[in-house]
């Protein structure tokens, strides 16, 4: 099965009973290496990098050891059920040697030891299933299986937590813990905009559109007098931001890419708290770079690292573990304050077509059914307003 993975662009060819195999490889199926042939043919040309790199991990680690062996057109539902019990029930310490690499082991793989339960997660389940049933419909469209017995499995939904963002008060901690940060702007953006991690590192200045006040030509207000009221003294009247990358580690390496969906590349109108935080972060930054000066890699990034390049994923979430730490917020992740976004305007009452424009979902589906969670007070008036027309 090595050389029939060394041979993912070829197609399966069929013997005399015209069930699949890969070249080189007599006798031996392609459930594993038809996944890998779908791999090059199918998901990189047409999926993002990530996407990619998640399959070619499911297709080695998964499908090629346990179905590698088993001839396409052997394959039935039964096997494929058989299967998904078995990556359920497997402890992933054992599996990818994390016991065999302690000092001491401790796991399963004692003789009579104690499971540390450390099974595959839904989500991840349904994945693997994901993987091996496209890999299967590739083969049915190329003719060379009749059916997809994969599609007769069926495997649970993974249920997502709700009601996972921060309250009114809680985003004010946060940003309040954030004022001090190098990256304070990013952290106003992320929870008034919903911006995706990747898509906040992606920016480039480029990106933002700035419309010089009119009232006060750019100034700000007087100097040393007023500011303007119009601008509230950014000097910029009216902003955009276009979303039209993100940034992904693939493969050991950052790479720009495009959004997650199609929906994701958007056009932002950003508020004045978003316009003054930017304006103030663009001054920070100039004086960044000077300090670097020759060391300084202009990419033309809204928040690069200290020297101008592309930021470290890592280096972000460690920034996060300051400012949630500050706030008192210790199990709020990231993400959490995309949640908020959404959360709280679909509480001020904004459409959620309208939401869902500006965080970028691929469907309102998503808007609503995992963000649009009911607050206790939001159900508390509404009891109340039943119990006033009854009684």
């Amino acid at each position: 099965m090595q050389h029939a993975v060394r041979r993912t662009g070829d197609v399966a060819r069929r013997d005399r009973t015209g069930q699949g195999r890969m070249p080189g490889a007599p006798g031996r199926a392609a459930a594993g290496g038809r996944g890998a042939g779908a791999l090059d043919n199918v998901v990189r040309p047409e999926r993002k990098p990530r996407t990619a790199q998640g399959y070619e991990s499911v297709i080695r680690l998964y499908l090629i050891p346990e179905l590698g062996k088993k001839r396409l057109g052997k394959l039935a539902v039964r096997d494929v059920r058989a299967f998904i019990n078995r990556v359920r029930a497997q402890c992933l310490c054992c599996k990818h040697g994390v016991d065999a690499a302690r000092d001491v082991s401790r796991c399963c793989a004692l003789k009579g030891g104690q499971c540390c339960e450390s099974h595959p997660s839904v989500r991840m389940v349904q994945l693997i299933h994901a993987v091996l049933r496209n890999a299967l419909e590739s083969a049915v469209r190329e003719e060379v299986i009749p059916r997809n017995v994969a599609k007769l499995v069926k495997v649970g939904a993974p249920k997502y937590k709700v009601n996972r963002g921060l309250t009114v008060d809680q985003a004010r901690d946060v940003l309040k813990a954030a004022r001090d940060e190098r990256l304070y702007a990013l952290y106003v953006l992320a929870l008034c905009l919903g911006l995706r991690r990747g898509e906040l590192l992606g920016l480039r200045w480029e990106d933002a559109t700035l419309v010089g006040c009119r009232t006060c030509d750019g100034e700000g207000g007087e100097v040393d007098g007023a500011e303007c009221q119009n601008c509230a003294g950014s000097g910029v009247e009216s902003a955009t931001l276009e979303v039209s990358r993100t940034l992904q580690r693939v493969g050991g390496a950052l790479r720009f890419v495009r959004p997650k969906t199609d929906d994701s590349e958007r056009s932002i109108p950003l508020p004045p708290v978003c316009i003054t935080a930017l304006c103030e972060h663009r001054v920070k930054q100039a004086a960044e770079r000077a300090d670097a000066w020759q060391d300084w890699e202009d990419n033309g990034l809204v928040f690069p690292s200290r020297r101008g390049t592309p930021m470290e994923p890592d280096n972000l979430r460690r920034s996060w573990g300051r400012v949630r730490a500050a706030a008192s917020l210790e199990s709020m992740r990231f993400h959490d304050m995309r949640h908020t976004c959404v959360s709280l305007l679909l509480h001020l009452g904004i459409a959620p077509n309208v939401v869902r424009d500006i965080v970028g979902h691929s469907d309102i589906e998503v808007t609503m059914t995992i963000y649009a969670h009911t607050s206790l007070d939001d159900k508390r008036a509404a009891l109340r307003k039943l119990g006033d027309a009854l009684g």
